[in-house]
């Protein structure tokens, strides 16, 4: 299991981690000039596939689900498939399950990924 062979590791992405939320709890992207914003929104004008996300997460820390989803709905849903594929990682899941780790992060998963992402990018755009 990963988590045993890498303690000192796990236990600094859990201090990160902590870290950021607490961060993104206390202080509101929208109001506080701390917070970096999109240099691609910035050069161009246009919002990138990220673009929201800071304040969707803050509003989901606080409980906010449906502010948050207006924000960055592709960020929102992406969370509980990126959960999976860090569970798969950690917990070794991948050398239990690999036929789901096939269909749900190999080649043709990614090309989908990919082209979700293009597709969000081009329609909140245009």
């Amino acid at each position: 299991m990963w988590i045993r062979e890498n303690k000192l590791l796990f236990l600094l992405i859990v201090l990160l981690l902590a870290f950021g939320f607490a961060f993104y709890y206390f202080v509101d992207p929208l109001s506080n000039n701390f917070i970096i914003k999109c240099p691609f929104k910035a050069v161009t004008g246009l919002d990138c596939p990220g673009c929201g996300s800071q304040r969707a997460i803050h509003e989901l820390l606080h409980g906010n689900f449906r502010k948050a989803f207006s924000y960055n709905p592709l960020f929102i849903i992406a969370l509980p498939y990126a959960f999976v594929g860090i569970l798969f990682e950690w917990f070794s899941l991948k050398y239990k399950f690999p036929k789901t780790r096939k269909i749900l992060f190999g080649k043709n998963a990614i090309y989908i990924v990919a082209t979700v992402i293009i597709a969000f990018f081009i329609l909140r755009n245009f």
